[in-house]
């Protein structure tokens, strides 16, 4: 039936808000039997957290990461309804393990229980090494590394020309918001997170993450899947591991995984998933290309007379 070849790409972490997906949840059986199914696995109150909050347990790292996951896939079982799958797939950090599940990589319940320990072991470790991030928007990348080099920061985020998220300690995140004033920045925003993700700070996670990794089982991708480590396509199930690993502590390209689609020639993009963050940064990234998002019934009606 689609006419356009779609990439979808599905949101991470900070796209939460109370009540995300309960609109495709009260309109799909299949929907419904997603959440039943989901939270026998987690043994988890998944419709509870993501339908009533409150938002202060919604937004702890171990809870949101297993609930946005279900609300991305919610959203791709109503397209699949619908007849439109993914041509290729990306996801931004979190939204990654969405995109694998996409691509036929990961299984639900391996999906489902990546996202839950990555979570858990990910606020164990701001918890034991607290840190801060901010947005750094119009300065120079080699200014802007120097930045780094000089306050003892690092990347989190490259996400789309005019917007970088650094990330590390509170003092020294501190010290680089001022320092990238100082050097040109057009604005320094404080992020409202719980920790200092993609940097070193994560390594006790990463270490944990990684046994939980090694017991799951990867399938090759059935379409190009882009990673946020090198933001070049998985070869094959092999690599897959590895990537989830280092993601942890490793700076989110996703600027660079958009311009990958871009020179591959796709041109049409969905974001599957709550808010349309991801939609706006790809239009910061190139105009020209059709971006949409769908994350409830109205968006839907939206991307589907979109795609006749």
């Amino acid at each position: 039936m689609p006419m356009k070849q779609w990439v979808f790409l599905f949101p991470g972490q900070g796209s939460q808000y109370v009540g995300m997906g309960r609109d495709f949840h009260d309109t799909y059986r299949e929907v419904q039997e997603l959440f039943e199914r989901a939270e026998d696995i987690l043994q988890m109150q998944i419709r509870r957290l993501c339908f009533e909050g409150p938002e202060d347990v919604l937004t702890q790292t171990e809870n949101v990461q297993p609930a946005i996951t279900v609300v991305n896939l919610a959203c791709l079982t109503v397209l699949g309804l619908h007849g439109i799958s993914p041509a290729a797939a990306a996801g931004h950090s979190l939204g990654e393990y969405s995109a694998l599940h996409a691509a036929g990589v990961l299984s639900l319940d391996d999906t489902l229980q990546l996202v839950r320990w990555r979570g858990r072991f990910m606020q164990e470790a701001a918890v034991e090494t607290p840190g801060a991030m901010a947005a750094v928007m119009d300065l120079d990348e080699r200014k802007l590394q120097e930045v780094c080099r000089l306050c003892d920061v690092e990347v989190a985020n490259i996400n789309c020309p005019d917007q970088t998220i650094i990330t590390g300690t509170t003092e020294a995140v501190d010290r680089a918001i001022t320092a990238s004033q100082e050097a040109g920045a057009r604005k320094c925003i404080q992020l409202n997170v719980s920790g200092p993700w993609h940097s070193r700070c994560m390594e006790a996670a990463r270490r944990k993450f990684e046994l939980v990794v090694r017991r799951c089982v990867f399938e090759d991708p059935k379409i190009p899947v882009v990673s946020n480590v090198d933001a070049t396509p998985l070869n094959g199930a092999h690599e897959a591991p590895e990537k989830l690993i280092r993601q942890l502590c490793s700076s989110v390209l996703w600027k660079h995984s958009m311009e990958w689609f871009l020179a591959n020639g796709y041109r049409y993009f969905v974001e599957v998933g709550p808010k349309k963050v991801l939609r706006g940064l790809m239009r910061k990234i190139d105009r020209s290309v059709e971006v949409l998002n769908v994350e409830d019934t109205a968006t839907l009606a939206s991307f589907l007379q979109a795609n006749r």
